[in-house]
C-alpha cells in the first residue's frame, strides 16, 4: 500500500470531480488517476458517496475553523473585523481552489447531503456574518440596512468567483491561481465595505 494513499485518493477525486462531475467520474477512474487499488477507496471512504462526504466535511470544518478564528479576533471597528474575515475566508477558498470549486457547486444542487450541510455549517456561518453586520448597524459604523440582502451581496462576493472560475477566467480573462487576483479582489470588497456598508446613506427597506 502506497505510504500516502488515503491522500492522493481525495487528491484524485477532487480533480475529476471537478473536470468530470460527480455522477461523471466511478471509482475505478478515482483509483487509476491516484494509482491505488479500488480496495483502498473502500476501505478508507466506503465508497464514492463516502468519499463524496469526507470532501465536504474536509472543507467545512476547516472553512468554519478560519471563520471563528477570525471573528474571534478584536479590532478597532467593525469594519476592520469584516475586512479581516473576508480576508481569512478568500484567502483559504483559494488555498484550497480545487477544493472550493467543487464543494461549491455540489452544495448549489439540493440533496439530503448539501440539506444537511445547510442546517449546520451554514446556519454557524450565517450567526457569524450576521452577528458582525448586526454590530456593524447597532455602533452605527454601518448604514441602517437589510442585513439579510447585505448578507446575499456578501456571499456573492465570497463565492461567485471561485464557483464561476470558467466564466472568471474565459470570459472576464481574470485568473484565480495568480496572487495578483487575491490582492485585487479583497482592494475591490473592502471597496465595497467602505463605501455601501459603511455609507452614510440609510436603507428605508426594513429588517
Amino acid at each position: 500500500m502506497k505510504r500516502n494513499s488515503k491522500e492522493a485518493i481525495v487528491e484524485s477525486a477532487i480533480t475529476l470531480f471537478n473536470r468530470n462531475g460527480y455522477d461523471g467520474t466511478s471509482i475505478r477512474d478515482i483509483a487509476g488517476h491516484a494509482k491505488v487499488n479500488i480496495a483502498n477507496i473502500s476501505y478508507y471512504f466506503n465508497g464514492k458517496h463516502g468519499l463524496l462526504e469526507h470532501c465536504f466535511t474536509t472543507y467545512f470544518e476547516n472553512y468554519m475553523e478560519v471563520l471563528e478564528a477570525a471573528s474571534h479576533r478584536d479590532f478597532n471597528s467593525i469594519s476592520e473585523k469584516l475586512k479581516h474575515v473576508v480576508r481569512e475566508i478568500i484567502e483559504f477558498q483559494w488555498q484550497n481552489l480545487q477544493l472550493t470549486r467543487f464543494v461549491l457547486r455540489e452544495v448549489s444542487i439540493d440533496s439530503q447531503v448539501v440539506r444537511e450541510i445547510m442546517s449546520t455549517y451554514y446556519v454557524k456561518e450565517r450567526y457569524y456574518l450576521l452577528s458582525i453586520l448586526e454590530e456593524g448597524i447597532e455602533k452605527k459604523e454601518f448604514a441602517k440596512q437589510s442585513v439579510q440582502y447585505s448578507m446575499i451581496q456578501l456571499k456573492s462576493f465570497l463565492t461567485m468567483p471561485f464557483l464561476n472560475a470558467s466564466y472568471i477566467q474565459e470570459v472576464l480573462h481574470i485568473y484565480l491561481n495568480e496572487a495578483y487576483f487575491i490582492k485585487k479582489y479583497l482592494i475591490e470588497i473592502n471597496r465595497w465595505i467602505d463605501e455601501v456598508l459603511c455609507s452614510s446613506y440609510s436603507l428605508t427597506v426594513s429588517n
